[in-house]
């Protein structure tokens, strides 16, 4: 592990990550798969503390471990999910930090999954990859960042609101969140400024070849794809 030091406390756990405590002010998030590579994750999210844009301060990366500033508050899904009623605010919000982040200009050598361009993407821009924090919202998980049209990252983003699978949310909740999911992304569509539409079915494709999309996520996906080109979008 980075820095030799062994994890702590479990404090999350993702489709391909956990992330242990090491002390009060670090975290560790440790890849599941052994042959990923931290470095590129570690060296983007530098670049993009050095123009602004609000990522953790990342402290060392080794193999599948990289170590981060630990973040304070909850994620904004969590906060859906206690407080559904922010659905509008924080898809606009949502779209602000997308539209911050096209703003920042890729570094060389950045792979381009979704056709040239040359901003940077996350690729996995959504609620749950965002920490609402006493120093405002921070993105994290940059594992997919990439290069390419601004408008792609906003397809992809909208592919995930659309299907992927509400995990952990309150009993009380589930009743409302299909209204919440619809308020939320009509939020966030408005609100991007780049044009997804002539990239969601590059988008799905390459959503479609995550290991991480469960089957019933892969049939709404195709679904998606489908309903937007017959749309002529």
């Amino acid at each position: 592990m980075a820095g030799n030091e062994a994890p702590g406390e479990l404090v999350g756990v993702g489709r391909a990550a956990d992330v242990y405590a090491l002390g009060t002010d670090r975290v560790v998030r440790r890849m599941r798969n052994p042959g990923y590579d931290c470095e590129p994750e570690a060296l983007i999210m530098r670049h993009l503390a050095a123009s602004g844009y609000p990522v953790p301060q990342v402290y060392d990366a080794d193999g599948c471990d990289i170590v981060m500033e630990r973040l304070d508050g909850r994620d904004m899904l969590a906060d859906l999910g206690r407080r559904p009623w922010l659905a509008r605010s924080h898809g606009r919000l949502l779209a602000d930090l997308h539209d911050r982040l096209h703003q920042v200009r890729a570094p060389e050598g950045m792979r381009q999954p979704l056709g040239p361009g040359d901003r940077v993407m996350h690729l996995d821009l959504h609620p749950a990859n965002i920490m609402l924090t006493s120093r405002g919202a921070v993105v994290i998980d940059w594992s997919g960042a990439a290069a390419g049209p601004g408008g792609a990252d906003v397809a992809m983003a909208y592919l995930i609101l659309a299907s992927s699978e509400a995990d952990g949310v309150p009993a009380l909740v589930r009743p409302f969140v299909g209204t919440v999911r619809a308020q939320l992304i009509a939020a966030f569509l408005t609100a991007a400024h780049d044009d997804p539409w002539p990239h969601i079915a590059a988008a799905a494709e390459l959503r479609l070849t995550d290991p991480n999309v469960r089957p019933s996520e892969a049939a709404k996906l195709r679904q998606l794809a489908a309903s937007a080109a017959a749309r002529g979008r």
